[in-house]
């Protein structure tokens, strides 16, 4: 048995996109994938095309620990990788986002995924090894107005992972965040989703603005500039995965890298009116 093909990975929001394709290239490169899903449709189709395939929702405890549960049972306790990839974006001003938009919100990106990854953590302790990538975003580096509940769960996971990496050092498991930009996906079409039923369009000060945001919403992903097929996302899951000494922070798509660049040395007056211009 290779090296590879003894080693299982955990990955959620397989049902499109950036987990959906990465759950197809491991498998094929010989891990043992198990792609999760929070719809059993979603699952029933991954398991059709030759994926092992489980249910998770990360708004739902009960789902992560049964989820968590079958999969050390079919690994006899061994799991090598999480790649926490589930996570949606909500769209609204801040003023606009009521308390519990910002609780779903978070409870999806950041306490679901909290949560099983401190389930995971124990297992990868005990064999003294372990990844785990969270696919985080540009926006959990810097903001964009109307983007208020997905910056704040990003930058959340990035504080979080950040911590966790130093407080497992010396353990043998180690902590990467993924940042990329506009990649080719359903995450526009969900966020336009979660626009319309959680944001009072029509009784907003930020009406004007919102009109525009809901054009590009609704435009296919492709169209976005500088956007990347996911496969730009796998290739850095794949050095986070086999690289002995894996990086922290992977940017991905030119506007990544410009942006914290440019974040790093213009002054913030500058860089807001920038920001302003982007949202």
């Amino acid at each position: 048995m290779s090296l590879i093909s003894s080693r299982a990975v955990l990955i959620t929001g397989c049902s499109s996109g950036i987990g959906y394709c990465v759950a197809h290239a491991l498998k094929k490169r010989g891990y043992t994938v198990f792609a999760t899903a929070r719809l059993p449709k979603d699952v029933a189709q991954l398991q059709k095309e030759g994926l092992e395939s489980i249910l998770l929702d990360l708004n739902d405890s009960e789902s992560i620990q049964t989820a968590v549960h079958t999969v050390l049972e079919r690994t006899q306790g061994r799991l090598y990788a999480l790649f926490n990839n589930g996570a949606y974006g909500q769209t609204g001003a801040v003023e606009d986002v009521t308390r519990d938009v910002l609780r779903q919100q978070f409870e999806t990106n950041v306490f679901g995924t909290h949560e099983l990854t401190r389930l995971i953590i124990p297992t990868m302790r005990q064999h003294g090894e372990g990844r785990i990538i969270q696919n985080s975003s540009i926006l959990g580096l810097l903001a964009l107005p109307y983007r208020g509940a997905y910056n704040a769960s990003k930058f959340a996971l990035e504080g979080l992972s950040d911590t966790l990496r130093l407080e497992l050092t010396g353990t043998g498991i180690f902590i990467s965040l993924i940042e990329p930009g506009p990649i080719t996906s359903r995450f526009r079409a969900n966020a336009y989703k979660m626009f319309t039923q959680n944001i009072d369009m029509e009784q907003s000060v930020h009406r004007t603005h919102y009109l525009k945001i809901t054009e590009r919403l609704k435009t296919k992903e492709a169209v976005v500039p500088l956007t990347l097929p996911p496969e730009s996302v796998l290739k850095r899951v794949i050095h986070a995965l086999e690289s002995s000494r894996p990086q922290p922070h992977y940017y991905v798509t030119l506007p990544t890298y410009f942006l914290v660049t440019l974040k790093r040395f213009l002054p913030y007056r500058t860089m807001d009116w920038i920001l302003r211009h982007l949202g």
